[in-house]
C-alpha cells in the first residue's frame, strides 16, 4: 500500500481547508441556508455503512461517496441547467470532502478502513508523518 508522505501530505491537506473555505465562501454569496448547511454536511459519511458488506465494499462505497467527481458532476450539471438547490447540495458536498481532506482523511484502499491514500491512521496521528 503506498501513501502520500511529507510536504506532499500537507499540500493535498492544504488544498482540502482551501476548498472548504472556498465551498462556505460561496455556500455564503448565494444567501443558502446554514440550517440546511448543517444538516447535510455529514451526509457522505453515510457511505460507512458500506463498510457491513467488507472492506472492499466498503472502501468503493466510501471513495464514490468522498471523490470530488460527483459532486462536481452535480455542480455542473445544475449550473447548466440553472437548477439552484442542486448546486447548494454540491456545495455542502464538496465542503465536506474538503473537510475531511484538510483533517488527513483521504480515499480508502480496500485493506482496511483507517488504510488511505493519506496514510494509516497510526501514520496520521503521528507527529513525524505530517
Amino acid at each position: 500500500m503506498s501513501a502520500v508522505t511529507g510536504p506532499v501530505r500537507r499540500w493535498l491537506r492544504v488544498e482540502g481547508l482551501a476548498m472548504l473555505a472556498l465551498c462556505l465562501a460561496i455556500y455564503w454569496l448565494v444567501d443558502a441556508n446554514w440550517l440546511t448547511f448543517a444538516l447535510l454536511f455529514l451526509a457522505p459519511d453515510l457511505s460507512f455503512l458500506g463498510y457491513l458488506a467488507g472492506p472492499r465494499r466498503g472502501a468503493v462505497a466510501y471513495n464514490v461517496a468522498h471523490s470530488y467527481t460527483l459532486p462536481f458532476l452535480l455542480a455542473t450539471a445544475a449550473l447548466l441547467l440553472e437548477a439552484a438547490v442542486p448546486v447548494r447540495l454540491a456545495l455542502i458536498w464538496i465542503a465536506h470532502l474538503g473537510f475531511d481532506r484538510a483533517l488527513g482523511f483521504g480515499l480508502k484502499y480496500p485493506t482496511a478502513f483507517a488504510d488511505t491514500h493519506l496514510g494509516t491512521r497510526r501514520e496520521r496521528t503521528t507527529p513525524e508523518a505530517s
